[in-house]
């Protein structure tokens, strides 16, 4: 995979910047598609990975970072998530940075391969934010094929078994799921209604 991940990345957090930006006060104890997250929590941790993925753009230990986001007051949100993605595009800025071994979560990667990992947690979160808040917005379907590309290529199994990852046994997509969806069903969500 020799892809310049930046600009999906860009593009993935633009379109959770407009989400971000859509959320009202009341709906932040909402639940969502990750039962153990809220709405706050879920965007706490896309704020949190966006900073981890910062700092190892920037040659730093990701790992030493949280991947939740304290302390982010209610009318906050959308102002927090615009400055860990503004840290992502400089960090990032160096093409270098692409080749360079760096860790992350699931282990050492080239930085193109980190990234593209990246692009797929931030998808997969966008879908369950927009599902927590009604889906407000349409979503862009090439971030989900590219997304669903890459968890098909490092989750090649369907059944997931070990506690450690982040994503549960792939479950039927519902009829007529679009991309997201499939993302979606691949990963172990399943739509709130």
């Amino acid at each position: 995979m020799n892809i310049d991940p930046r600009p999906l990345y860009t593009r993935a957090t633009e379109q959770i910047a407009a989400l971000v930006a859509t959320v009202r006060p009341e709906q932040l104890a909402g639940p969502t598609p990750c039962a153990e997250f809220n709405v706050r929590t879920l965007l706490s941790h896309i704020a949190g990975g966006t900073r981890r993925i910062a700092v190892v753009g920037a040659g730093g230990d990701g790992m030493a970072v949280r991947p939740f986001l304290d302390g982010v007051e209610d009318d906050r949100w959308s102002a927090a998530y615009d400055e860990v993605r503004t840290e992502v595009q400089k960090s990032w800025a160096d093409d270098a940075r692409l080749d360079a071994l760096v860790t992350v979560p699931w282990g050492e990667a080239p930085g193109r391969i980190a990234l593209s990992g990246y692009v797929m947690e931030a998808v997969t979160h966008t879908w369950d934010l927009s599902e927590s808040l009604g889906r407000p917005l349409a979503l862009d379907p090439e971030l989900a094929e590219f997304a669903l590309g890459i968890a098909r290529r490092v989750l090649p199994d369907e059944r997931r078994d070990d506690e450690e990852l982040p994503f549960d046994s792939a479950v039927p997509a519902p009829e007529g799921a679009d991309t997201y969806g499939r993302l979606a069903a691949y990963l172990g969500r399943r739509p709130l209604s």
